[in-house]
């Protein structure tokens, strides 16, 4: 769940632009046959990972806006209704220093988890040395930490050395999945609700991050690089001791939150990344741009738990991702460069989901 400034949004931003009181729904681009009603909810910088608070009434997200005065990522929390209105401006719940991700609402719908590097450093931490590569950074100074929502921060999850991040909580409320390179690689890992008995779920070489459960709370989606002929191997764990990963190559993967039965579900080459449960259980919602012929061109698909059935879901625009459906499974946020004028916003958008 790093966030998509590393991926594709890497010039202009919309610096000038507010929130626009007379928000009107936007038409469906052609064959998004699954979303009605789409309303876009930002004006302006880079929004992204809305996540859903257990009673679906509002939403935490990561912005840069510029027009809130952002230089980096920070957390938001807004109630649906407030968003499209000028006066007004969701809450800041992170500090306001360091950098921020992955944050999401604690069963409580009163507490929102994320990481942050602010007790590192209050100052934005320096982007990576690519050398020319397309890479994302793991900061070492990523912990996760909870925070009301008038945003003083309550609890302190993680204090493992190296990158903890992409927590997001299980539907009963009992558990946290998280990210973590305190093993030496990026792992999946698990902890009750309070942070205690963190426990490793995945072993195998590579990135396994951006996992969210099942709505029954029994099994994790999971993003996956798996490296394995001995250049992809060297590559990685090159990058990887640079504090560096390149997600260019990444499949969807599924697991039983207590570590057994892990399985592949998709083999589509490129990247496949940011899947979210469908409501019944049995179909995963997820990011792709395994069709496009210039890399960057990512669409939602669903595709079945077992890997059947895949189903393009979005046509509109060069860029959708992190899907969510909300908890009574009829609508679905998620972040999308359509109706941007030809700039490189990307904003969050609202949609009522039709099965």
């Amino acid at each position: 769940m790093l966030y998509l400034r590393f991926l594709i949004l890497t010039g202009l931003l919309c610096s000038g632009c507010a929130i626009n009181k007379n928000v009107k729904h936007l038409p469906s681009g052609k064959d998004e046959k699954h979303l009605k009603n789409i309303r876009q909810l930002t004006f302006g910088g880079d929004n992204a990972e809305a996540y859903w608070s257990f009673d679906g009434k509002q939403l935490t997200f990561q912005s840069n806006n510029p027009a809130w005065g952002l230089q980096c990522d920070q957390i938001f929390t807004a109630k649906l209704q407030h968003f499209g209105d000028s006066a007004y401006r969701p809450n800041l719940i992170s500090t306001g220093e360091g950098r921020t991700t992955c944050s999401y609402f604690m069963p409580d719908n009163r507490h929102v988890l994320f990481a942050s590097t602010h007790l590192d450093n209050k100052s934005c931490p320096l982007p990576p040395e690519s050398k020319g590569a397309y890479v994302w950074p793991l900061y070492k100074s990523y912990d996760i930490f909870v925070s009301d929502l008038t945003g003083k921060i309550k609890n302190q999850l993680t204090s493992a050395p190296g990158y903890d991040a992409e927590a997001t909580v299980s539907p009963d409320g009992k558990k946290i999945v998280f990210t973590s390179t305190r093993s030496g690689d990026l792992e999946l890992w698990i902890m009750d609700i309070d942070g205690k008995n963190q426990k490793q779920l995945t072993f195998g070489l590579g990135y396994d991050g951006g996992a969210f459960f099942s709505p029954d709370s029994k099994k994790i989606v999971f993003r996956s690089s798996r490296p394995k002929t001995e250049e992809e191997i060297k590559k990685y764990t090159e990058l990887l001791a640079r504090d560096l990963v390149e997600p260019t190559n990444m499949e969807i993967y599924t697991i039983n939150a207590d570590g057994s039965d892990l399985k592949q579900v998709t083999s589509l080459g490129k990247a496949n990344w940011a899947p979210f449960y469908h409501p019944g259980n049995k179909k995963i919602i997820f990011s792709s741009n395994h069709r496009s012929t210039r890399g960057y061109d990512f669409q939602l698909y669903m595709i079945n738990e077992d890997g059947s059935n895949l189903e393009q879901i979005t046509t509109e625009s060069i860029f959708n991702s992190f899907p969510m459906f909300s908890p009574n499974g009829k609508q679905l946020v998620f972040s999308s460069n359509r109706n941007n004028g030809g700039g490189r916003a990307t904003n969050l958008f609202v949609a009522d989901w039709i099965d």
